[in-house]
C-alpha cells in the first residue's frame, strides 16, 4: 500500500502540473508579465510546493536526510529535465532564442548552491535562535539576489509562438480568460501541495521497507517525483514554444528550493540541519554546481553550427545526472 499511495500521489501531481503550466502560459501571454517573470516567480513557486511540503514533513518526522536530499536532488533532476526536453525538441533549437536575463537567475542559483556546498563540507553547527548560521546566510543571499534581479531590465529573447489552430489544447488556452487562469492556477497549486505531503510520508516508509538509505531515497526517488510538476510544466511550455517560461520555471524553482533548505532549518530542532545530514549530499551539490554552469553556457550560446554542437551541453547534463546519481547511491 505504501507504493500504491506513492504512485497515486505522483499521478495527482502530474495532472495538477499539466493544468498549472497551461494556466501559467495564459497569464504570461495575456498580462504584462512575460514568460521569464511568470516562469521564475509564479510557476517556479507553484511547482516547488511539493518540495516545500515534502521537506517540512521530513523534518517533522525527524528525517533531515530526506529533506535536504529532496531539495538538492530536485535541483539536479530539474536540470536533467531541461536537458532531456532540449534533446527531445533538438530540431527546433528552442534554447537559442532564450532571453539572456535567465543568466541572472542562473547565477543566483549557482551562488546559493555553492554556499550550501560549503556548509555541507564544513558542518559548522553554529545556531542563532535555534536556526543554523548557514541558513541565515543562504536566506540573506536569496533575498538580496532576488531584489537585484527584480530591478534589472528584462532582455526578451526570440519568443516564438504557435498558432491557435495548430492544436486544440493551445486554442483552448488562447480563449481562456485571465481570471479563469488565475483561479485555476491557485487551485492546481493547492492540489500539488497536498500531494507533496503524501509523497514525503510514503517516501520515508519506502526508505524503511526497502532498506535503501534516506539520502538516496530523498535525492533520487522523492526528488524525481516531486519534480514531476517542473517536468510537465517545461514540456507544456516548450510545446507552446514559450522557451522563457520553461527556463524561468526550472531556474526559478532551483533558486526557490535553496530557500526551502534554509526554511527547513527553522523547523529542525537538532541544531543546523546542514551539519546533521550525510556527506553524500556533497556529491549532489557538486553535481548541481557543474550542471548549472553548463546551463549558463547554453543560455549564452546563440549560434550552433550543427545539431550535435547544439545538443552537446544537454548531453553532458544528462550524463552528469546519471554519474552523480550513481555516486549518491554508492555513498548513501
Amino acid at each position: 500500500m505504501v507504493f500504491v499511495w506513492f504512485l497515486l500521489a505522483a499521478v495527482v501531481t502530474v495532472y495538477a502540473a499539466i493544468k498549472l503550466s497551461t494556466y501559467a502560459d495564459v497569464i504570461s501571454t495575456k498580462t504584462a508579465m512575460g514568460g521569464m517573470l511568470v516562469g521564475t516567480l509564479l510557476l517556479a513557486g507553484a511547482t516547488s510546493l511539493p518540495e516545500v511540503t515534502t521537506s517540512l514533513s521530513a523534518v517533522i518526522i525527524d528525517n533531515p536526510d530526506i529533506a535536504i536530499g529532496n531539495m538538492l536532488g530536485s535541483n539536479l533532476f530539474n536540470l536533467f529535465i531541461l536537458a532531456g526536453f532540449d534533446l527531445f525538441f533538438r530540431k527546433k533549437r528552442l534554447f537559442l532564442g532564450a532571453s539572456n536575463s535567465h543568466l541572472h537567475t542562473a547565477s543566483l542559483g549557482l551562488l546559493l548552491t555553492v554556499l550550501t556546498l560549503v556548509a555541507l563540507y564544513l558542518k559548522i553547527d553554529t545556531t542563532f535562535l535555534g536556526i543554523g548560521l548557514d541558513a541565515f546566510i543562504i536566506a540573506g543571499a536569496y533575498i538580496i539576489g532576488m531584489t537585484i534581479i527584480s530591478k534589472m531590465p528584462e532582455h526578451t529573447g526570440v519568443e516564438s509562438t504557435i498558432a491557435p489552430e495548430e492544436d486544440k489544447e493551445v486554442a483552448a488556452s488562447f480563449s481562456m480568460s485571465v481570471k479563469h487562469a488565475v483561479i485555476g492556477f491557485i487551485i492546481a497549486a493547492l492540489v500539488i501541495m497536498g500531494a507533496g505531503t503524501v509523497l514525503s510520508i510514503m517516501g520515508d516508509e519506502i526508505a524503511v521497507v526497502t532498506g535503501l538509505g534516506s539520502s538516496f531515497v530523498g535525492s533520487f526517488l522523492i526528488a524525481a517525483t516531486t519534480s514531476l510538476p517542473e517536468a510537465v510544466a517545461v514540456f507544456v511550455a516548450l510545446r507552446l514554444k514559450n522557451v522563457n517560461l520553461a527556463l524561468g520555471s526550472i531556474l526559478g524553482s532551483n533558486i526557490f528550493n535553496m530557500l526551502i533548505i534554509a526554511g527547513s532549518d527553522v523547523f529542525y530542532r537538532g541544531g543546523s540541519i546542514l551539519s546533521a545530514v550525510s556527506d553524500s549530499h556533497i556529491f549532489t551539490a557538486i553535481g548541481v554546481t557543474i550542471l548549472s554552469i553548463i546551463v549558463m553556457f547554453s543560455v549564452v550560446k546563440k549560434k550552433a553550427s550543427s545539431t550535435f554542437t547544439y545538443i552537446l551541453p544537454s548531453l553532458l547534463i544528462v550524463i552528469g545526472y546519471f554519474v552523480v546519481s550513481y555516486l549518491i547511491f554508492t555513498g548513501s
